[in-house]
């Protein structure tokens, strides 16, 4: 098996260095609690790998030359990501008024630098949480789909296995997304996301964001 691995490397560091839908899940999870960021990055790895298998079975192909399929995928992504920004937006402002009324927000500004919580409930419920929400955000991103359909096989051999070096390059950009968000991301962010006002801004950006992306693709 023989593959351009230099110019494949290129293009997947382009590709997580420009933010995407998966990007924002990520870092509006990890501003809840840094193990939901870490569940949703894994959970965005997911999606990639579902696309993988449906590239390699040729699936994605007919997704991708469906009109239909493609439109339809694209929908309910957008309307997912709408509903992440409108959830963002309302947390953010019901923040904002429990801190001017002196209350104590539901989410204390240090609950993504904490430890997880001892009760292993809310633990499992967190990396549930994150982990759908990443993972439903790569498989209804029909651009995700494209990726391995369109810009992997540009990469590979036709003397060798088609299907096997798909797998090799998809599980070679899904090792570099995690090593990419643990090791750079979402462990620097952890500082600035304990300073509440920061912390504020952030959501109501993400959200509206969120909501902006989403109402974009549907138009």
């Amino acid at each position: 098996m023989s593959v351009d691995l230099v110019g494949f490397l290129g293009v997947v560091l382009v590709a997580y260095i420009v933010p995407g839908p998966d990007f924002l899940v990520v870092l509006r999870s990890a501003t809840e609690h840094a193990s939901k960021g870490r569940a949703a990055e894994l959970g965005a790895q997911a999606g990639l790998c579902v696309h993988m298998l449906a590239a390699a079975t040729g699936l994605s192909l007919i997704a991708a030359r469906s009109a239909t399929v493609y439109d339809a995928i694209k929908l309910l992504g957008a309307a997912y990501l709408v509903y992440l920004g409108v959830r963002a937006v309302l947390a953010a402002w019901r923040t904002a008024r429990e801190r001017s009324a002196g209350g104590r927000t539901s989410r204390d500004p240090q609950d993504g630098l904490r430890p997880d919580s001892p009760n292993e409930v809310d633990a499992r419920d967190r990396w549930r949480s994150g982990f759908t929400q990443g993972s439903l955000t790569n498989v209804l991103n029909p651009k995700a789909a494209l990726f391995f359909v369109s810009i992997l096989p540009q990469f590979v051999n036709d003397d060798g296995s088609m299907t096997r070096q798909v797998f090799f390059l998809g599980t070679l950009d899904m090792v570099i997304g995690i090593v990419y968000w643990f090791a750079l991301v979402i462990t620097r962010l952890q500082a600035l996301l304990a300073r509440p006002k920061f912390r504020r801004c952030w959501d109501l950006t993400t959200g509206w964001l969120f909501i902006g992306i989403g109402v974009a693709a549907i138009a």
